[in-house]
């Protein structure tokens, strides 16, 4: 295992600046670096232990960039739980705890430790094993869908409701509303919208295709025209969507790798889901639609309706995801 060399150990915990922590766990951990708790774990070249990690990153006297990898979940937890809340609470991690210390830092740290040179990779002589970045998210790809996919999560409401229900599909084929879906953009307009240069989804989904689960078993795409119409492709589906929900059916007969499907508190008796596969995310809550992202789409947010199969889906993913303990 990569970073086990009890001197580089040694180094970095006992003279480490603690910037932040994170949970490395089935039901939680940072998805830039994997779309399932395996393989965020081969990330960093771990095994994935049932229990799983805290990563607590850092500077060393240096200012070198480490990231000491502890088996303590719960010392870690409490202390990102005592930062949300805004209270101090000094993370040191005892050394019977400590499973690794990584040079690098898996994600990107915007602040940095006072009184010690600015943050930079450690002496390759002191570091044992290759050397840790965040993955590359100034282009759309896996790492920025799945980051997409945690600030729809992360800001549901938003984008909730600037969804349009009228906009989906009715199982006919015509509109679930009056057959407009009050996107009366331009082309223009829309590709404006979509401008992804900042390497993360707009933040307008009343720009983005929707979708409906009202056409049988599939998705369908309900575009829209610059009339805001219901146009022909609609009628057709969304063939990435329709895909989509068929892998994620298929994981209720088949259980995917731990963590590819994550169930959290929402609100009330409803839960947040999240689902991801080779080229996809899915956000849900189990009351109400989805929103699922592609990598062959880059920036583009589709909703995916009610409709008569969708709540039946959700339900069965939320009984075999893994939930927070």
């Amino acid at each position: 295992m990569a970073g086990t060399d009890e001197d580089a150990v040694a180094a970095a915990d006992d003279a480490l600046y603690v910037l932040t922590a994170v949970l490395l766990t089935p039901a939680k951990f940072p998805s830039v670096l994997g779309d399932d708790y395996p393989e965020a774990c081969a990330a960093l070249g771990l095994a994935p232990l049932a229990d799983g990690y805290g990563l607590v990153i850092g500077q060393d006297g240096g200012g070198a960039r480490w990231t000491v990898v502890v088996d303590d979940v719960s010392l870690v937890a409490v202390a990102i739980a005592s930062w949300d809340c805004g209270m101090e609470y000094d993370l040191s991690p005892e050394e019977h705890t400590v499973v690794a210390a990584l040079p690098g830092w898996p994600l990107a740290v915007a602040v940095a430790a006072p009184g010690v040179p600015a943050p930079h990779d450690p002496d390759p002589e002191a570091a044992d094993g290759p050397m840790l970045a965040p993955p590359d998210t100034t282009t759309w790809g896996s790492a920025q869908r799945r980051l997409g996919a945690d600030e729809i999560a992360l800001q549901w409401a938003m984008w909730r409701e600037q969804i349009d229900d009228s906009a989906f599909p009715s199982p006919n084929g015509g509109s679930a509303g009056d057959g407009k879906s009050g996107d009366t953009k331009t082309a223009d307009d829309r590709a404006a919208d979509q401008d992804t240069s900042d390497g993360v989804p707009s933040s307008r989904p009343a720009a983005a295709k929707e979708a409906s689960e009202g056409d049988s078993s599939t998705g369908t795409a309900a575009g829209t025209d610059a009339s805001g119409e219901v146009g022909k492709a609609a009628r057709k589906g969304h063939g990435g969507v329709r895909r989509v929900l068929a892998e994620a059916r298929a994981y209720v007969d088949s259980p995917p790798p731990l963590g590819r499907v994550r169930s959290s508190f929402a609100s009330g008796d409803s839960r947040m889901l999240r689902a991801d596969g080779p080229g996809w995310s899915l956000v849900a809550r189990t009351d109400d639609i989805a929103f699922v992202l592609l990598d062959d789409e880059p920036g583009e947010v589709l909703p995916v309706g009610r409709g008569p199969e969708l709540p039946g889906l959700l339900a069965a993913l939320d009984k075999m995801a893994v939930r927070p303990s």
